[in-house]
């Protein structure tokens, strides 16, 4: 499967969107003195800055798989981190001996064998202090239209040579989910959910808002020009319809996935 290209200038559009599930989830952290954080799945470092905001004297480390993201990061999202391009896969915190480790909207890109994502989390957990906390956001929406339908099309007789399955699919588990991992791994848990309804605005709102995140697999797969405009064209009229516009623009519900774990004995 292709290693999706990110687009910084695409995904900030909605920075403020984006950025308010990782403010709802830092208030819930108990970790007030916090000395060393890492950031995992930092992107352009819009994360790293809210927590710089909260912890401003701790050491913060930014970890993502994009040089792109990174460099926006450096430069424009909080440049008294440090940032590492790694795998979120591969990457060990321990080494960085981490009191809290925060992942905003990454771990759904990353799918293992046996179990998904949900296998990172005992490594995660055990680079922390006892007292330590991991807390993580991920997307709740995937039997949404926003994600039905792109799945749809790409199977589509038109789109499934060129798309099909080889486009990077996201997914996650369900809260109780979460829950049972954590607990497993030694951690008092808080896990719930969310449900924002976003009112956007301008032409094909939702299509510019997928271009950020869900479509990045597709769009880095479509090089051909003509081939992208008319992927983007039959499924722009799908989100249309699915989300119409109203008075004051297209409402748009997404569901996030929260948790804030402690590590106990």
């Amino acid at each position: 499967m292709s290693v999706p290209v990110w687009d910084p200038e695409q995904y900030l559009r909605f920075a403020d969107e984006r950025t308010r599930p990782l403010r709802d989830l830092l208030a819930r952290v108990p970790n007030e003195l916090a000395t060393t954080i890492v950031d995992i799945g930092c992107g352009p470092g819009n994360s790293t800055a809210v927590l710089r905001a909260r912890w401003p004297a701790a050491r913060i480390t930014g970890i993502d798989n994009s040089a792109e993201m990174l460099a926006i990061a450096r430069t424009e999202g909080e440049p008294t981190a440090d940032y590492l391009l790694a795998d979120a896969r591969d990457y060990d915190p321990a080494p960085a001996a981490p009191d809290l480790i925060v992942s905003n909207a990454a771990l759904q890109w990353i799918q293992l064998d046996g179990g998904g994502h949900l296998s990172l989390l005992p490594r995660w957990i055990a680079a922390l202090p006892r007292g330590g906390v991991l807390a993580f956001q991920v997307p709740g929406n995937f039997d949404s239209p926003s994600h039905t339908l792109l799945a749809e099309l790409r199977r589509s007789p038109r789109w499934r040579t060129t798309l099909g399955d080889r486009a990077t699919r996201a997914g996650v588990h369900e809260p109780g989910e979460y829950l049972q991992a954590l607990a497993d791994a030694g951690c008092a848990a808080d896990v719930w959910e969310t449900t924002y309804s976003t009112l956007l605005t301008g032409e094909d709102p939702v299509l510019e808002w997928v271009k950020g995140t869900a479509l990045r697999p597709v769009l880095t797969l479509l090089t051909d020009p003509a081939e992208r405009a008319a992927f983007l064209a039959e499924y722009g009229a799908l989100l249309r319809e699915a989300y119409p516009a109203g008075a004051h623009g297209t409402v748009f519900p997404f569901r996030r996935i929260f948790a804030v774990a402690v590590k106990e004995d």
